[in-house]
């Protein structure tokens, strides 16, 4: 891949982040309860650090033409464990609230930044930029996963609430 192409995927990326980080605190200022300012803050702080990273990355890359090598090993199922989707988090986004909404919008966002990561994963010829994408990608996966659990939480809320449910 050309040093254009790189380059402006590692623009993307920074971007991406940005965008994600900016509107998680959004939300977490903006939300009503105590876990859901705590959750969106803690998905906020998770995008400052990809974008810390990507920048590092970028930095490196238009020095030295390259990607630095690090460690990308780090389990991110160890940081994202039931104390995050706790059973007061669930009991405060309700399927009406705007948290709801926010958490629909920001599973696409998770959903683009795996595609981008995934594919820049399979394309790149650098092993240590193959192994940032790959591991962004999975990162990301966890919080898609996460942002998952809540919305199949809420769907089945609604169901309940409004008697959906035939049996």
């Amino acid at each position: 891949m050309t040093d254009d192409k790189t380059v402006e995927i590692l623009k993307n990326a920074i971007l991406l982040e940005t965008r994600g980080r900016v509107f998680y605190s959004k939300v977490a200022e903006q939300a009503s309860g105590k876990e859901i300012k705590r959750f969106f803050k803690m998905m906020a702080d998770e995008e400052t650090k990809h974008i810390q990273i990507l920048s590092d990355q970028f930095k490196a890359y238009k020095q030295d033409n390259e990607f630095t090598p690090a460690d990308y090993q780090t389990d991110h199922a160890t940081q994202w464990d039931s104390s995050v989707l706790t059973q007061a988090l669930k009991n405060e986004i309700s399927a009406a609230d705007y948290e709801a909404a926010a958490i629909s919008a920001a599973m696409g966002m998770e959903e683009n930044a795996i595609k981008l990561y995934s594919d820049r994963a399979v394309a790149a010829t650098d092993l240590n930029e193959k192994a940032l994408y790959d591991w962004l990608a999975k990162w990301e996966m966890q919080h898609l996963n996460f942002l998952s659990d809540i919305d199949k939480e809420l769907k089945e809320q609604i169901w309940h609430d409004n008697n959906f449910w035939s049996f």
